[in-house]
Order: structure tokens, then C-alpha cells, then sequence
């Protein structure tokens, strides 16, 4: 980290390697598009580069990338929202999935796709990317309660639409 916050290259491309597989994962699972999650994922890394000089070096960098990271994703769902209210364009997303994906894995895309971004954002970190509720908090910025009150009410949601979808 010292490297890469005194501009050494190869250290940022480690650091790229180590933690890009997560970041674009975790835009991903947020906003359902390939092409817009690489873009989230790409732009985060770069605004992370140029908020180096005040990372906090005694903390994990991969946290604070996710915060930034799921902070970009859930704007980006908010404005493809608005996008879509204003040009009434209600095609279906193109969705990334891997060929192998487990029995139920388009009902569970689907359901998660109808959340908030803000409920959507707290299933991936918990429950995708193995985040406590409380590292959410902080990484969301929020109060725990806010972050607990999010799950409950998107794990509700989704296990409404899961039991539609598959009934």
C-alpha cells in the first residue's frame, strides 16, 4: 500500500489484480449489467488511485473499495431508474450468469433485480460478499439499524418475489 500511495505502478496493478475480481463482483450483483459493472468497477479503481493520499494505510483497502464501489453502483441504479421513468423503456436488462448457475439462480437474479438499490446493495454485501452488519454500516456510511432494517425488508421482498416466481 506505501508503494501504490507514493505512485508506484506496479504496486497499483497488484493491487488492481488482488481486488479486482470482488469490485466488479460486487457491481455486478448491484446493478445486474456486465458492461455497466465493469465500468463501476473501473471507474472506482480510479477514483480510489486518486484518493490515496488519504487512505487510511492502518485499515483494509478492500473495504474502502467496496464502499466506493456499491456507493457508484447504487447511483448508477438510481439513475437507470430515472432513465427508465423518463423514456418509459421497460426492455429487460441483459443479465450475466454463469452456465452452471444453480436451479433457482433466474428467480433469484429477477427478485433481486425488482429490489431498491439500497436493499439490493446490503443482500450482495452480506449475504455475496460475506460483509458483517456492521462493516456494511460502515462501509454504507449508515447506522447498523439502517443497515439491518434494509435487510430485512429486501431479504422480505425477495422471499415474496422468489415464491411468486416459483409457484
Amino acid at each position: 500500500m506505501r508503494d501504490a500511495q507514493r505512485g508506484s505502478a506496479a504496486a497499483f496493478e497488484q493491487l488492481f489484480r488482488r481486488h479486482w475480481p470482488r469490485a466488479y463482483r460486487a457491481a455486478l450483483l448491484v446493478v445486474g449489467d456486465a458492461a455497466a459493472a465493469e465500468d463501476i468497477a473501473q471507474e472506482s479503481f480510479l477514483a480510489a488511485v486518486r484518493a490515496l493520499d488519504r487512505f487510511d494505510r492502518r485499515r483494509p483497502f478492500g473495504p474502502w473499495l467496496h464502499r466506493i464501489v456499491v456507493n457508484r453502483a447504487i447511483d448508477w441504479s438510481r439513475a437507470r431508474t430515472l432513465r427508465r421513468e423518463l423514456a418509459a423503456d421497460h426492455a429487460p436488462e441483459p443479465e450475466a450468469r454463469e452456465q452452471h448457475a444453480p436451479e433457482h439462480a433466474d428467480a433469484l437474479a429477477a427478485g433481486l433485480a425488482e429490489l431498491a438499490p439500497e436493499h439490493r446493495a446490503v443482500i450482495v454485501l452480506r449475504y455475496l460478499l460475506d460483509y458483517t452488519p456492521g462493516e456494511i454500516a460502515e462501509l454504507l456510511d449508515v447506522p447498523r439499524g439502517t443497515v439491518n432494517s434494509r435487510l430485512r425488508r429486501g431479504l422480505d421482498r425477495l422471499e415474496t418475489s422468489l415464491r411468486e416466481e416459483l409457484a
